[in-house]
């Protein structure tokens, strides 16, 4: 942990007995309202947005996260700085947090259980331990019954060739741990190309996966709760640049047909999981069928829409079902185009704001991180239009003018 004294709690106790949601247990019990302290493993920009939606409700919010410049730290009431398995800051975040979330799903699932004996925790160990390993969450999809596209596991060099024979080529090889927009995948045509990627991840253990030809990705956000109401917000249309998404539209152009299948099958993931939260199901569109990509159990980029185009963003949702409250309405209000600014734009001379911000129907959402990289995320802007069409063309424009 940081050596520098942490910020004590204002105005509250350090204890889950300051919620006013009745007497004190090691679950919480619910509604937990405004006044708590709420938790959050992960200070980037997702825990950032919780932060700043948790704090305009009324709560307090500890922000445990190694990094000393962490975006959400610097807007929580405190922040602890330390690893996700030390067990003072785990300790401390237990004893004063009524209930804790986590932004991102490669948190170690010992501190998640290990936080769940004194505080309440979602969404579970149990469905983040799945969702942050490729391998056991195909296995799982497969398991119960929901389509993706043909894959084979890969846990040393020796599994290549029966993978390689029952998925055929083209196919991409994706390690199965903390690969992320785009990172830890490569592209394979033949059995040499194959074992050159594996030998690139060193070795890990890894999903072969068929190459198939989309028609278009998709994406449903929703928010479960612990009597298993389920809250769906709009599909979003995807597009992916280099493996990170470049741009969300929403309405998504597809088929009525094609948003209730998104809408019925994101809700049967979330059921099948027994989920409490906020998580997300990135889909594929392959020959007019859905197949699933993945999981991600928490807000997700592709819904950053919502923060300006329905009267529930996905933060708030995040904090009412960790709170134990009802979902939020998840109406959208206007048609939207989100797009990512990356780390990219703050090349030759840095983005161009004012070509921006000279749109009084964009919102502009930047993060607070202090180093730009190629390829990291820095912000994003939603263009809101009565006509959809519209608000994706001046995203696009926007997007090059930065």
């Amino acid at each position: 942990m940081s050596s520098k004294p942490l910020p004590v709690l204002r105005g509250a106790s350090d204890s889950p007995r300051a919620s006013a949601g009745g007497t004190a247990s090691p679950r919480a019990a619910l509604p937990i309202l405004p006044g708590a302290t709420l938790g959050i493993l992960g200070g980037g920009q997702l825990g950032r947005m919780f932060t700043v939606a948790a704090r305009t409700l009324g709560y307090k919010v500890m922000v445990l996260d190694p990094d000393p410049a962490s975006p959400a730290g610097q807007m929580a009431d405190v922040h602890l700085q330390a690893g996700y398995t030390d067990e003072a800051a785990l300790d401390r975040l237990a004893q004063s947090c009524a209930a804790v979330t986590t932004e991102f799903e490669n948190v170690p699932a010992a501190s998640l259980i290990a936080l769940a004996e004194h505080c309440r925790v979602a969404p579970g160990a149990g469905a983040v331990a799945i969702a942050q390993d490729r391998s056991h969450e195909k296995s799982w999809l497969a398991q119960h019954g929901f389509a993706t596209a043909p894959f084979a596991l890969v846990y040393s060099e020796g599994d290549l060739d029966a993978a390689l024979a029952e998925v055929g080529t083209p196919a991409l090889l994706k390690v199965a741990r903390f690969g992320y927009d785009g990172k830890g995948q490569a592209r394979v045509e033949t059995r040499d190309s194959a074992r050159a990627a594996l030998r690139e991840f060193g070795g890990q253990p890894c999903v072969l996966e068929a190459y198939v030809k989309l028609d278009g990705e998709v994406s449903v956000v929703l928010a479960r709760n612990d009597a298993g109401e389920c809250a769906l917000f709009p599909v979003a249309e995807n597009r992916h640049v280099d493996g990170i998404l470049d741009v969300s539209l929403v309405p998504a152009r597809v088929s009525a047909s094609i948003v209730q299948q998104a809408q019925d099958l994101a809700r049967a993931v979330a059921d099948a999981l027994g989920y409490v939260g906020v998580m997300a199901v990135e889909f594929f569109l392959v020959e007019g069928r859905l197949l699933i990509n993945e999981i991600a159990p928490r807000p997700h980029n592709s819904g950053h829409y919502t923060l300006d185009a329905c009267v529930t963003d996905q933060f708030e949702q995040q904090v009412r079902v960790l709170a134990g409250l009802p979902p939020g309405d998840t109406r959208l209000l206007s048609p939207v185009a989100m797009v990512n600014i990356l780390g990219d734009r703050w090349q030759n001379g840095g983005p161009h704001w004012a070509a921006l911000l000279a749109h009084p129907n964009v919102k502009l959402h930047l993060y607070g991180k202090e180093t730009a990289r190629p390829g990291r995320k820095m912000g994003h802007f939603n263009v809101l239009d009565a006509d959809a069409a519209a608000a994706l063309k001046l995203a696009e424009a926007l997007r090059d003018a930065l």
